[in-house]
C-alpha cells in the first residue's frame, strides 16, 4: 500500500516544531513526505483565536477536495476533538496530542478505511503527574535520530532549508490570564531537560541552522519545575555557542528578573531581543485580566532593558475593547506607548473565547467601540513603530540573510512577525556587518 503523506502546518512556531518532531516520527516509521498526490493529508490545526479557526477549517475543507484521506490534528483538534469531528466530516480523523506517539499506525488505519473514534477533549491542566521527573517524556525521546556525540537522540525533520528554526523550551503554561484558553488544551507548564533541548541544538546546527528562535508558552517560566528558576540564564550562553544567534520568545513582563535582562543584553550570540506580551497597560484592565504590572512599572522595565543595551529590540501586543475598558483606560494604553518605544506592536481587538473567564465578565463593549478602538490604536502603533525604525538610521547592525535580493532579519527582528532588513549583495544563509541607511515602516534598508 501506497503510504505518501502531506504535512500542513498553521498557526505559531510551536506548532511547526510538532509538525517536524511528527515528520520524525512517521519518517522512521516508513512514511514519504510529499505534496506531490498525497494519500493522506495531515493538517496541524491551530485553535488559539476565531480567525485561525477559521482558517484551519478551510484548510481542511480544501484538503478534503484533494480526493486524499483528511487528518486533522494539533490545537483546534485538541481542543473541540468529537464536536469538530461531527461538524466537518470531510476529516477522516480528528486526533488529540495523545495519539502523536501513535499516529504511523492511526494513519495507517484511516488509510484502510477503518474508523477512529475522535478525540474527546479534557481540561489537561488536569493531567500533569506532581513528580517532576514523572513530568518528563521519554518517549519522546525513544525513537529518532541520533544525537550529537552520543547524546539523547532527537525526534525531528526539518521541513525547509531556511537558516532559522524554532527550538521547544518547554509546554503548556500555569498563568490564568483571564482572555487565554490555551493553558486548557495545551495544559500546565513542563520545561524540557537542558540536555535534551541542547543536543536538538547541536542536530539543527549540524543542519544548517544559522538561528535558534526558542520557543514555549512561557519562556521566563523555564526551569521552575526543574526546581531552578534561573536554569535559562545558564541555558542561553550554553546555545551561543553551539549556533551563532540565538533568540528567546514568550516572555512574560511579571516574570522578568535582572539576572535574565543582563544575559540577553550581554551574552556575545544571544539577540537582545525581549518579545514582551504586555496586553495592556492600565492597571484595572490588567488585573481583570489576571495579569500584574501597569504602565510606569513596564516603562521602569524598558529602561533597565534599554540601560544595558540601548538598541535592543522589544515587540509586543496589546488588547483592546477587552471587557470594562474606559476611555481612560485607552488613554492609559496610549501614553505607555508613546513613550515605550517598541519596535513593533500587534494590536488586537478583544472576542470572547470559550470557556475563558473573561466571556462571563459584565460589561462586554459594542463591536463599534472595539472597532474604532483597534483602529485608533492601530494607527498610533504605525506611526510610532515607524519612528522607531527611524531612528535606527546611521546604526550598525548584524543581519541574518534568509531570502533572495539580500532579505533578512537584524538582532531586532524576529521572523515573521517583526520587519526585515534588507542588505543587497549578502548571500542567503550569511551574517553581514552593515550600517541602516534608509527605513520604510518597521522596515529597514542597510549597506554592507
Amino acid at each position: 500500500m501506497s503510504r505518501r503523506l502531506s504535512l500542513v502546518t498553521l498557526g505559531c512556531a510551536r506548532n511547526e516544531v510538532d509538525s517536524e518532531e511528527l515528520a520524525g516520527r512517521l519518517d522512521a516509521a516508513g512514511w514519504e513526505l510529499t505534496d506531490e498526490a498525497p494519500d493522506v493529508v495531515v493538517v496541524n490545526t491551530c485553535g488559539f483565536v476565531e480567525s485561525a479557526k477559521k482558517d484551519s477549517i478551510d484548510t481542511l475543507l480544501a484538503a478534503g477536495d484533494t480526493g486524499a484521506k483528511v487528518v486533522a490534528v494539533g490545537c483546534l483538534a485538541e481542543r473541540y476533538g468529537k464536536e469538530l469531528a461531527d461538524q466537518l466530516p470531510e476529516a477522516d480523523a480528528v486526533l488529540g496530542f495523545d495519539s502523536y506517539a501513535d499516529l504511523s499506525t492511526h494513519l495507517q488505519t484511516v488509510l484502510a478505511g477503518g474508523h477512529i473514534e475522535a478525540h474527546t477533549p479534557s481540561d489537561r491542566r488536569l493531567l500533569l503527574p506532581i513528580s517532576p521527573v514523572e513530568r518528563q517524556e521519554p518517549a519522546a525521546f525513544s525513537v529518532g535520530i541520533p544525537g550529537h556525540a552520543g547524546g539523547p537522540t532527537v525526534l525531528r525533520k526539518r521541513l525547509d532549508d531556511s537558516p532559522v528554526a524554532p527550538l521547544k523550551l518547554a509546554s503548556g503554561c500555569d498563568r490564568r490570564c483571564s482572555f487565554c484558553a490555551i493553558p486548557s488544551f495545551r495544559g500546565a507548564f513542563v520545561s524540557r531537560r537542558p540536555s535534551d533541548v541542547i543536543a536538538e541544538a547541536r542536530w539543527l546546527a549540524d543542519h544548517g541552522v544559522q538561528e535558534l528562535v526558542l520557543v514555549s508558552e512561557n519562556s521566563t517560566s523555564y526551569g521552575k519545575d526543574l526546581g531552578d528558576l534561573k536554569l535559562l540564564e545558564t541555558l542561553l550562553p550554553e546555545l551561543a555557542r553551539i549556533v551563532p544567534r540565538v533568540r528567546l520568545s514568550y516572555l512574560q513582563p511579571a516574570e522578568m528578573r535582572p539576572t535574565l535582562v543582563e544575559v540577553l543584553t550581554r551574552t556575545p550570540g544571544v539577540a537582545p531581543y525581549f518579545d514582551m506580551s504586555f496586553q495592556h497597560s492600565s492597571a484595572s484592565v490588567l488585573r481583570r485580566m489576571r495579569r500584574f504590572g501597569g504602565t510606569d512599572a513596564f516603562l521602569t522595565l524598558l529602561r533597565q532593558v534599554r540601560d544595558l543595551d540601548p538598541e535592543a529590540g522589544v515587540r509586543s501586543n496589546v488588547i483592546v475593547g477587552f471587557p470594562g475598558e474606559t476611555e481612560q483606560d485607552v488613554a492609559e494604553l496610549e501614553r505607555f506607548l508613546v513613550e515605550a518605544r517598541l519596535d513593533v506592536v500587534g494590536v488586537f481587538g478583544y472576542s470572547d473565547e470559550d470557556g475563558t473567564e473573561a466571556a462571563t465578565l459584565p460589561d462586554h463593549l459594542p463591536q463599534d467601540v472595539v472597532d474604532e478602538r483597534v483602529a485608533r490604536i492601530t494607527d498610533l502603533v504605525e506611526e510610532l513603530t515607524s519612528q522607531r525604525a527611524e531612528e535606527r538610521i546611521g546604526t550598525t547592525v548584524s543581519v541574518l540573510i534568509e531570502g533572495p535580493d539580500g532579505e533578512g532579519r537584524a538582532l531586532h527582528q524576529a521572523p515573521e512577525v517583526d520587519g526585515t532588513t534588507m542588505v543587497a549583495g549578502a548571500a542567503i544563509g550569511s551574517i553581514v556587518t552593515a550600517t541602516v541607511v534608509a527605513s520604510e515602516g518597521v522596515d529597514l534598508v542597510a549597506e554592507l
